[in-house]
């Protein structure tokens, strides 16, 4: 009979054998493009930190001046004495920046996605999620205990139909991503709303690499397609996450919504009410770069430039491309020990890609994940493509065979 360390160590190794098994790589430096990875130099283009903020000298004085304010922890949960005013304040700016009645901060998007599915759905529903979603989407959906129904990806007609065969729910929630994380796809939220609406459904949508990188003032996925002339409200749109990791440059996630939907959680939501509030520094940070968020609009227009021009790069040279005008910009080789070998190439140059892998993503589809930031220079930019340029064939090789 194997021991307890000794099972473990059989899945260890089977992960190993099959290119799966995922190493921690540490940073010497603060997120930016250029960084110190374990002891090298590099230019970096697979972070989340897409406006560039992480180390903004703003938000970086205000993470300051809130611990020379509030001090270094919030002390306790929000229900007990741990809602602090750069707290109230956040949300409050929040709830504007959305156009919702209220919202709600967590101290994680996987806190807030697992806890908002936890809380509203029972057995007594049904969740129906993008067959992409992420993670942590995926398992709120399978924790809350509602019986769980995947569609494929994007695909509405296939969500309308799975809606239509639901006569004894009593509530039928649909989930997705605003923006797919490994993908850079966008929903196209007209379209889930006007399904879901037709069955009398709920809607809710994670914008977490959305927000701040879409419309003119950063409003996510919801202000791109509503300066489409899409109608999208809470009342259509019921529930909307957002986080904080991304274009915020902090961590952190918030739940926005109607009042009685941020009630309901503020006195059900287990995630929430049980676990020590953010620092009211790390709150103080985030509300200056909400301010950055919506005055720094050539942050945005900026990385539209590189994004295109990544891209008719990548198509001349023969790569496959998930479609994408956002930052997340997914190069698919396929073999995992290719694609591997695809980023330890990119290294070797000074240029840090990561490789993503299942389960991260389908089988099949493993792929290099080039993402931007505002800061990265023009120079940075020609190292990626002349990089690029020089290993492309072997890619196109790679995906061929």
């Amino acid at each position: 009979m194997k021991s307890f360390r000794q099972e473990l160590q059989l899945a260890l190794d089977e992960r190993q054998k099959n290119a799966l098994f995922r190493r921690r790589r540490t940073l010497y430096s603060p997120q930016g493009t250029e960084v110190i990875l374990d002891g090298q130099h590099v230019t970096s283009f697979c972070s989340n930190d897409y406006l560039g903020l992480a180390d903004h000298p703003d938000v970086v004085e205000a993470f300051h001046q809130g611990l020379n304010k509030f001090g270094a922890g919030s002390g306790a949960s929000h229900l007990v004495s741990g809602h602090l005013v750069p707290h109230e304040l956040l949300e409050q700016e929040l709830a504007a920046f959305t156009g919702r009645s209220a919202a709600l901060v967590f101290s994680s998007g996987y806190m807030a996605n697992v806890g908002v599915l936890t809380t509203l759905l029972d057995n007594n529903d049904v969740v129906l999620e993008d067959r992409l979603n992420h993670a942590s989407l995926l398992d709120g959906g399978l924790f809350s205990g509602a019986r769980f129904k995947r569609f494929a990806h994007l695909d509405t007609a296939a969500l309308e139909k799975k809606l239509s065969s639901i006569h004894d729910a009593r509530r039928k929630l649909v989930v997705a991503d605003g923006v797919f994380s490994m993908d850079g796809e966008i929903a196209a939220l007209p379209e889930l709303i006007r399904v879901t609406s037709n069955h009398n459904g709920l809607l809710m949508i994670d914008d977490a690499h959305g927000i701040g990188v879409l419309g003119k003032n950063g409003g996510g996925t919801i202000a791109h397609w509503q300066e489409q002339g899409a109608k999208i409200d809470e009342d259509n749109l019921q529930i909307l996450i957002g986080t904080f990791g991304k274009a915020f440059g902090a961590s952190g996630a918030f739940v926005a919504g109607s009042e009685e939907l941020i009630e309901t959680l503020i006195q059900f939501c287990r995630p929430y009410i049980y676990t020590t509030a953010i620092s009211p520094a790390q709150a103080e940070a985030v509300r200056a770069s909400l301010k950055i968020i919506q005055k720094d609009n050539w942050r945005r227009q900026y990385l539209a430039q590189l994004i295109k021009r990544f891209r008719a790069h990548c198509e001349d040279l023969g790569l496959t491309m998930i479609p994408s005008s956002t930052p997340i910009q997914a190069v698919v080789i396929g073999d995992v020990s290719k694609t591997i070998q695809a980023s330890e190439q990119l290294m070797h140059e000074g240029v840090f890609v990561s490789a993503i892998r299942p389960p991260t993503v389908p089988a099949g589809t493993a792929r290099l994940r080039v993402t931007f930031s505002a800061l990265h220079t023009e120079s940075q930019f020609q190292k990626l493509l002349d990089v690029f340029e020089k290993y492309a064939h072997c890619w196109v090789e790679d995906a061929s065979e």
